[in-house]
């Protein structure tokens, strides 16, 4: 049983409870996801299951795709609507289109972004969100991320009741970036409150919303005995990265983690994806020290 499920993690659940329950239906302990996603948050969250745990570190490195919104006016401890509110300022005059397209543009390419102190990050051993349920704020460092683009995606809305103006927004960024510290940061470049009010993730791994399926479905599949429609194979998984269909006597080469030389990619790819009769066998890594490919990661069971 290996290949990836992309599944749709529903809000209210942990990642952890999602790797939970596969393990129960699929009745296996090689199960792992991709990144995690927080509770309030719902989308694509790839699964790997059995060989294709190998992969996992390579799909978490993958860029994300994120739609959501940010309410300006308001903001909270937690930079979502689940923490406590710290801030309240009545905004008189909604920004225009135009004004929310400038300041998102600031927010894209290579910058620098100071993780949330509800996050996972360790600082001197401990979890930063462990330091702020005691209340206290820890010094932080900078790190950098890349945003591919960030864009409105419809007609912001003013609320004249509560004086808050909500910006619904489309973001591709790369691993480690924090959407709901995206959305604090906005409100920073105009002094006003802001918050992440909504977040669904689109996509992750190389997979995209509607190929996801739900834990009913993968119960339902695995009930039915048909558990090969809800899984991707790994081809599938490392689309990304250049194949090549191994003949016999490289098979074999590789079955028994031998090297190969440089003309399996000329361009000199720093990982390629080996197939052989249409199955992933491994992935070869470039090794420029021998001008070889050298085994990276194997699936040969």
């Amino acid at each position: 049983m290996d290949g990836v499920i992309a599944l749709y993690k529903k809000r209210g659940m942990t990642s952890h409870e999602c790797v939970s329950a596969l393990r129960k239906i699929l009745h296996t302990k090689k199960v792992g996801h991709t990144g995690t996603l927080d509770p309030n948050v719902d989308g694509v969250l790839p699964i790997c299951i059995g060989q294709a745990t190998k992969i996992s570190e390579l799909m978490m490195q993958s860029g994300k795709v994120y739609r959501g919104a940010i309410t300006l006016g308001r903001a909270y401890d937690t930079e979502d609507l689940d923490g406590q509110l710290i801030a309240h300022t009545p905004i008189e005059t909604p920004l225009t289109s135009t004004e929310i397209d400038a300041l998102l543009s600031k927010l894209t390419g290579d910058i620098m972004q100071v993780p949330p102190m509800y996050s996972a990050v360790k600082v001197n051993g401990h979890k930063l969100y462990e330091y702020a349920r005691k209340g206290m704020t820890i010094e932080r460092a900078a790190r950098p991320i890349h945003i591919d683009y960030f864009k409105q995606i419809k007609p912001a809305q003013y609320d004249q009741i509560e004086q808050t103006q909500t910006i619904f927004f489309e973001v591709a960024c790369s691993k480690g970036t924090y959407v709901r510290t995206l959305a604090v940061d906005f409100g920073k470049l105009i002094e006003i409150p802001s918050v992440m009010s909504d977040l669904t993730r689109i996509k992750s791994g190389g997979f995209d919303i509607t190929q996801c399926v739900t834990l009913e479905e993968v119960q339902a599949a695995a009930d039915n005995d048909e558990l090969n429609t809800v899984f991707r194979p790994l081809k599938q998984a490392l689309q990304a990265y250049p194949s090549y269909s191994l003949d016999e006597s490289r098979w074999q080469i590789v079955s028994h983690g031998g090297f190969l030389d440089q003309s399996i990619n000329p361009n000199h790819a720093p990982i390629v994806r080996l197939e052989y009769v249409g199955a992933v066998k491994a992935l070869y890594q470039f090794d420029s020290d021998v001008s070889q490919y050298r085994p990276y990661k194997m699936f040969i069971a």
